[in-house]
């Protein structure tokens, strides 16, 4: 007899032995293409497929379920391009993942996949449904990844918006449904309960109550089985892993209590509780999905985010228009952007000049006008004028990546107390099962007939979940509400460092003042050189350099002069050789080796061969609002000082108007470094800057804080990024930093105060299994509901 091929179902030719074990059973194979097919169906925990097909294999073929097939392609470099950030030690990418119901599911991902080689780090949002994934691609696949994640009973894939709002839809259809169907046979099963009720005192034919119990229990069969599947699913995932989780307990509850109603209608005695049991699942269920609601809400900023992105774009080739898709746009690519038309890529204008709304991406709401040479930034709006623009960076390095990438981190950041109630969650629900089995032992001798009820409300009443979820949702409403306000949070430390913060320390170029300098008067000391040829040589020196003062001299920028050799010596100036002279700007305080009385209010001076041949005098405004700010520091006993570079004069004409406790002038990044640790002795210590050679000072403080202009904020040191660089934000910051804070203590407060309160009850047989599903219930939805008062202005 002939033995056929269990994947492609050929005749197996003679000499041949080959065996794939599928599902505990060795099935063979006719070749050796089959079993390496079969074998990688059996490996990534697929087996799934050889059940449901509906046709045997093509022979030899590499024919793998969809699902595996999908993940091996997402290992493409092309297409990881659109949902990966690449740096030379790791990628990383976000991650859509269904099935979260808690934060216990949250941990179990973490656990999990941090014991895969290659992870570097993983934080998982329960609230938003989505992970934070850092890898090193020489050691892991990303299909691997989404390999581990899929056999602990869960799907991920990349974060798309429009995926992401397609799975929330039917995530919510698929509730609306269970619970529809749960609610219409819940309320048959009660009228029917409430015959058996008063049947019992108007003398019931024994055939019609077995009637009515019978009709109870087909009724009650899909509430149990279709309406409480996302209970066992939960439970059983968790089980498999050898966790506990609270979908543990309820589907011990519902099972314990609909199995000893089957039999006592089986066996036509003892008592039914098909209606409890129905209305305990669809309670429940309720529960469940004011939760999904509310976790919805605050999770809907990133989608937002991302959804600014236009699928299209017209780029310009060879003089003629093209429509391209705007996520393939490369460096380098020109663009042009109509009236109305969203912005594809970041860029700089080419010609043109219109005015756009970046609100979306600042919290900035009156348009900002753009010319050429100004920076635009993916996902803004152009407003009434036609532009041409050159991409400067791909998508996934765009402005509006990074913030939706940093803003994910931030809100996947635990605290040192979220890390210990997630700790005390998972042996918590070891203590609720120990305590269900010792109360049903201790009522069922003093109490028999109401020792299971008791054991069901202990199983359902205490909630582990409010632990889990106390911190998660307060930190996802409060990045939330910075990011409507134009506040970028890059390291997770900072929400916990804020509210402690008692010193703000400032510097003056580009924060308290506005940083766009004008050139007030030229004193030219050295008579050979006009004053033009002085301030074309000068603005060819600052091309080089980033610092504000160096924006004063664009306008007298000549590329036909062209500066070799410079050099950038940070906090002081620049130097190059030009037509073989060095040339040299800066601090007279580093070019001039005594700087004369004349020349110390000037900004910078001119060296030609480190002579001495012309100062600058520049004139800047002080910010809007940076009084105001002032103010409100003073009010809440914050220490404000100025640690600056610029001289004695430039700093004492901000301090006659803005009043801080202390000014320090003259500065090297060291200086500030130096000063910094001698304040963080008595206070805790926020730096704000903006950006620009700010690195090392930005390390030394507890907190740092930048000034945003567009720049690219993942390289950038701070820890918040004030994206439209309003100081008010400061104010704002540290208000719902507080908030933040405040509702987190709260969430823990009620979730330690009902779980310490409701078990001793529910133990002494106060509370009943209805009380225990709304308490259980309730608490989840006041914890989520608590965090969501961070969104309101």
């Amino acid at each position: 007899m002939l033995c056929t091929c269990f994947h492609c179902g050929e005749n197996i030719p003679k000499g041949i032995d080959l065996h794939v074990n599928i599902d505990s059973v060795s099935q063979p194979m006719c070749c050796i293409g089959c079993e390496s097919v079969a074998s990688a169906i059996v490996e990534n925990n697929l087996t799934d497929y050889y059940r449901f097909r509906t046709e045997l294999a093509p022979k030899g073929e590499q024919l793998v379920p969809q699902q595996l097939k999908r993940n091996q392609l997402l290992d493409d470099e092309s297409l990881q391009e659109e949902f990966t950030y690449k740096t030379d030690d790791f990628k990383e990418t976000i991650l859509t993942v269904d099935g979260i119901s808690c934060a216990a599911c949250a941990w179990l991902i973490e656990m999990q996949l941090s014991k895969e080689p290659g992870i570097k780090s993983i934080n998982v949002n329960a609230t938003t449904q989505r992970a934070t994934v850092r890898w090193e691609e020489s050691k892991l696949k990303f299909s691997q990844i989404l390999k581990a994640i899929d056999n602990i009973g869960y799907k991920a894939l990349p974060f798309k918006a429009s995926q992401v709002e397609e799975s929330n839809q039917k995530q919510s259809k698929q509730f609306i449904k269970r619970l529809g169907i749960s609610g219409i046979l819940m309320m048959q099963v009660m009228m029917i309960a409430v015959g058996l009720y008063f049947g019992a005192f108007s003398g019931m034919s024994e055939h019609t109550e077995l009637y009515l119990r019978w009709a109870s229990m087909i009724l009650a069969i899909p509430i149990i089985t279709y309406g409480a599947l996302p209970f066992y699913t939960g439970a059983i995932n968790t089980l498999k892993m050898k966790r506990l989780s609270m979908d543990v307990p309820v589907s011990i509850a519902i099972t314990l209590a609909f199995c000893a109603s089957v039999w006592a209608t089986v066996s036509q005695q003892g008592e039914v509780y098909f209606e409890s049991v129905s209305m305990f699942t669809f309670l429940l269920l309720i529960g469940k999905f004011l939760e999904f609601r509310a976790r919805l809400r605050a999770s809907h900023v990133s989608a937002n985010l991302l959804k600014l992105m236009p699928m299209t774009a017209t780029r310009i080739n060879n003089n003629s228009e093209e429509f391209v898709a705007a996520k393939k746009l490369q460096k380098f690519d020109v663009v042009l952007i109509k009236p109305g038309e969203t912005v594809p890529a970041d860029g700089i204008i080419v010609t043109g000049a219109s005015q756009l709304n970046e609100a979306m991406l600042s919290g900035e709401q009156l348009p900002v006008t753009k010319t050429v040479g100004d920076t635009v930034l993916a996902g803004t709006i152009n407003g009434d004028g036609n532009l041409t623009v050159e991409v400067k960076k791909e998508n996934q390095h765009s402005f509006l990546s990074q913030m939706i990438r940093l803003s994910e981190s931030s809100q996947a950041h635990k605290p040192k107390l979220a890390q210990l109630s997630d700790k005390i969650a998972q042996y918590f629900v070891a203590v609720i099962l120990l305590t269900a089995i010792g109360t049903a032992l201790y009522w069922n001798t003093h109490l028999p007939d109401e020792a299971f009820w008791i054991t069901l409300s202990v199983l359902v009443a205490t909630c582990p979940c409010a632990l889990s979820l106390a911190t998660p949702t307060a930190l996802t409403c409060a990045t939330v509400a910075l990011n409507k306000r134009g506040i970028m949070i890059k390291s997770p430390h900072a929400m916990e460092t804020m509210p402690s913060v008692n010193c703000i320390a400032f510097d003056k170029t580009g924060t308290l003042t506005t940083g766009e300098f004008t050139i007030e008067k030229i004193e030219v000391v050295n008579q050979s050189l006009q004053e033009q040829e002085l301030l074309t040589i000068a603005a060819a020196l600052e091309a080089h350099s980033e610092h504000p003062l160096a924006k004063a001299f664009t306008q007298y920028r000549d590329f036909s002069v062209n500066v070799k050799y410079v050099e950038i010596t940070p906090s002081s100036g620049v130097s190059g050789i030009y037509n073989s002279t060095t040339y040299k700007i800066g601090k007279a305080s580093w070019l001039l080796s005594d700087p004369s009385h004349t020349f110390k209010d000037a900004q910078c001076v001119l060296t030609k061969n480190d002579e001495l041949v012309a100062a600058f005098y520049l004139s800047d405004s002080i910010r809007e609002n940076a009084s105001d700010l002032i103010s409100d520091l003073h009010n809440q006993s914050i220490k404000t000082l100025m640690l600056s570079g610029d001289n004695e004069a430039g700093c004492n004409k901000v301090q006659a108007q803005l009043k801080l406790d202390a000014i320090h002038h003259g500065l090297t990044a060291h200086d500030k470094v130096d000063i910094l640790k001698k304040i963080q002795q008595d206070h805790v210590v926020t730096m704000i800057g903006d950006g620009v050679n700010d690195t090392p000072v930005f390390g030394a403080a507890h907190l740092s804080i930048a000034m945003g202009n567009g720049t690219d904020i993942a390289k950038n040191g701070a820890d918040i990024i004030l994206l439209n660089s309003d100081l008010t934000n400061i104010i704002n910051l540290k208000k719902i930093a507080k908030k933040t804070k405040k509702i987190i203590w709260q969430n823990y407060l009620w979730a330690f105060g009902y779980n310490a309160i409701v078990l001793p009850l529910a133990v002494m047989g106060y509370i009943t299994p209805y009380m225990a599903v709304i308490g259980m219930s309730a608490s989840s939805i006041l914890v989520t509901t608590n965090s969501l008062r961070l969104l309101k202005r």
